[in-house]
């Protein structure tokens, strides 16, 4: 999946079981943007005269409850000493991840990331779904890498991923922007340090870590996603 000789991989499979081939502690930084488990109240795509349909949906495995205990164990056992771990999720899950995962740190803290574009609610019924949570956790002497106390504030702001930056085929849902991606691995690791991404969807983690120095790891279950993500990546070399 990745050795010396490499710069990044991608393996294919459920990472709860190919995890097991990290070895202790070889992880820097885990970044990654699990299924967030509200595909049971999309209320369908919406249809609009003026373009195409609004996608409302998510994908088949968004429909899957996630359960954040199933991956403590592997999370713990990689993780360097000195290493974080982001983790995307939604407001249903943020408990869950609190109740598993606090223990566990030294601190539990999120940030948050504002949507400029978000998608519309036409019917107005609700609030725009225009933030997503990022948990983040540490123990002491992890890396950290601010300057002054304006880098400090737990709050980015970009529009969603679009343009030439989203990948059309296979279509993602839930592709992340770099500019999110890279913030985040900015503040957390440094230069040559492992980022691994076990829901590694189209390698938007792994694309933003080459392109700082960082080397990469993802895991993804579906394998047009995998092929994506390493037609994506192959532009870094190996």
């Amino acid at each position: 999946m990745l050795d010396g000789q490499h710069r990044w991989g991608i393996a294919h499979g459920d990472s709860r079981v190919l995890m097991a081939d990290l070895p202790d502690g070889s992880v820097d930084f885990i970044c990654t943007d699990p299924p967030y488990s509200i595909g049971g109240y999309s209320t369908g795509n919406i249809d609009a005269e003026w373009r195409g349909e609004f996608n409302n949906d998510l994908a088949d495995w968004d429909q899957t409850v996630l359960d954040p205990a199933e991956w403590r164990d592997e999370f713990l056992r990689v993780l360097a000493p000195t290493g974080n771990v982001f983790v995307f999720t939604s407001y249903n899950l943020l408990g869950r991840w609190h109740e598993v995962f606090d223990p566990l740190f030294d601190t539990f803290q999120f940030m948050v990331w504002h949507k400029t574009n978000p998608a519309p609610k036409l019917r107005r019924a609700g609030f725009l779904n225009s933030c997503e949570l990022i948990i983040c956790l540490w123990n002491r002497g992890h890396t950290w890498n601010f300057s002054t106390q304006a880098e400090m504030h737990n709050f980015i702001e970009t529009p969603i991923c679009m343009g030439n930056e989203r990948i059309k085929e296979p279509k993602h849902p839930t592709q992340k922007p770099l500019a999110v991606m890279r913030r985040l691995i900015e503040l957390a690791t440094n230069p040559g340090d492992l980022v691994l991404d076990p829901f590694a969807g189209v390698a938007s983690t792994g694309a933003a870590a080459l392109e700082l120095g960082r080397r990469f790891v993802g895991i993804e279950q579906d394998q047009s996603y995998v092929a994506a993500g390493r037609s994506r990546l192959e532009g870094f070399g190996s």
